[in-house]
This record gives structure tokens, C-alpha cells and sequence, in this order.
């Protein structure tokens, strides 16, 4: 069994409680406010879970993060780059971003981004937390990312593609944008071999939230 958390409290339980099967899987129930996201992302832990079921909370190991110095650029991603395709901009259309990480994927039944968690990180943008990259073509959205800027840490939490090397192409540009802020870390919650491919690794957890205590309250540079 995992703990219910109550909506008046804030606290999670130690992260070290965390189920090994589902890998991560901390605690349910809460709230979405801004207060207890935050509070969970400086404890590393996030919130992740279908429509339909109670809010999950989650805090796996091992941890898959990027360090900026590591991005990893294939040679057909530079050449594209040097072409140009796309225009990059940021914090131009949080919540169009946010609408398209949501939209159904050619691999994925449905989405987690549900109507509440759009809410609650739409309501962390306008709080100055929450930033998206965006790639157009033309006035086309046609990729992007976002995810929440807390000290040096950017934590990353979905992008989306419609055209090819579109949502890489983002991350190339946030990637640029976070050294010359600097930011030291980006955490990308989940190993998958995408993430992989542009050089993020896994590291143990408690490496991980050491890198949050030392980077969190680490002052940057303004984001845009």
C-alpha cells in the first residue's frame, strides 16, 4: 500500500518509501496547486497519472537526466540545424504547447496531460515557473517542449513533434538558452532511448537529489 496524502499537508512520505514495482511510485491522492508541485519537484518527486485514476506521485530510481555539457548532436541533427527550417522562440505559446504534448500519439491509446494537469502547470507559467520552447513553420506550431525552471535546474516534462527533428531542434535551443543561464541540470524523470539518443543517462537517485540540494536555490540568469 502507498500513502494518501491529505489535501492540507503538504509532506510526502521519505522518497527511499517508494514502491521498486511500479519503480517510483510514491504516494496518491492531494492536490495539483502550485504550492505542492513545487514542494514535490524540490523533493524529486512529480506528479504522474491517466484521467480517471487519483493523482499519482512518483520519485523512481535510477533518475534519467541530462547535463547541458552532454547533449548530444547526431550529424544529421547539425546539418539540419544549419539549415534552418525552423523558427525557435520561447514563452510565446505556453498553452499551445501544452495542448499538443496532450494530443494522441500514433504510438500512445491516450495521454496523461489531462485537462487538470494543463491547468495546474498553465497556472505555473503564469506564476513565472512553467516555460515552453516552441518551433514554428512559418505560423505553424509544429514542435516544441516545457517543463519548470526551479534554480539551476530545469525539469523537463514532454515535447511533441509534427515534423521530423522539430521537438529536437527544441531542446537543442533550450539546451543553448539553459548554459548561457546557468542552469547545471535537466532532469527528464524516465529513461527512454529518444532521451538516450541526445544524451541523457541514468543516475541513482539519492545522486540526484544531491544535485538538488546543491542546485535549487543556485541563482540564474533571467529566462528570456
Amino acid at each position: 500500500m502507498i500513502p494518501w496524502l491529505s489535501p492540507s499537508n503538504l509532506q510526502f512520505p521519505p522518497v527511499e518509501q517508494a514502491l521498486d514495482d511500479p519503480n517510483g511510485l510514491l504516494a496518491a491522492g492531494g492536490d495539483l496547486s502550485p504550492e505542492r508541485i513545487l514542494f514535490a519537484y524540490r523533493h524529486g518527486i512529480f506528479p504522474w497519472f491517466n484521467p480517471g485514476e487519483p493523482i499519482l506521485w512518483w520519485s523512481p530510481n535510477p533518475r534519467c537526466v541530462l547535463f547541458p555539457d552532454h547533449l548530444h548532436i547526431s550529424r544529421s541533427l547539425r546539418k539540419r540545424l544549419r539549415q534552418e527550417p525552423f523558427r525557435v522562440t520561447f514563452d510565446t505559446a505556453f498553452e499551445r504547447v501544452l495542448s499538443a504534448c496532450a494530443a494522441p500519439r500514433s504510438y500512445a491509446s491516450g495521454t496523461w496531460i489531462s485537462p487538470a494537469i494543463q491547468q495546474a502547470y498553465g497556472q505555473l507559467h503564469r506564476l513565472g515557473v512553467g516555460h515552453s520552447v516552441e518551433v514554428w513553420e512559418g505560423e505553424e506550431l509544429v514542435g516544441g517542449l516545457y517543463g519548470l525552471a526551479i534554480g539551476a535546474v530545469f525539469f523537463g516534462e514532454s515535447m511533441f513533434s509534427t515534423r521530423p527533428d522539430a521537438s529536437k531542434i527544441a531542446l537543442v535551443y533550450l539546451v543553448e538558452r539553459l548554459k548561457k543561464s546557468g542552469y547545471a541540470l535537466i532532469d527528464c524523470q524516465v529513461y527512454n532511448e529518444h532521451l538516450a539518443s541526445l544524451g541523457a543517462s541514468e543516475i541513482p537517485r539519492q545522486q540526484f537529489l544531491a544535485h538538488l540540494q546543491r542546485l535549487l536555490d543556485v541563482r540564474t540568469s533571467a529566462w528570456c
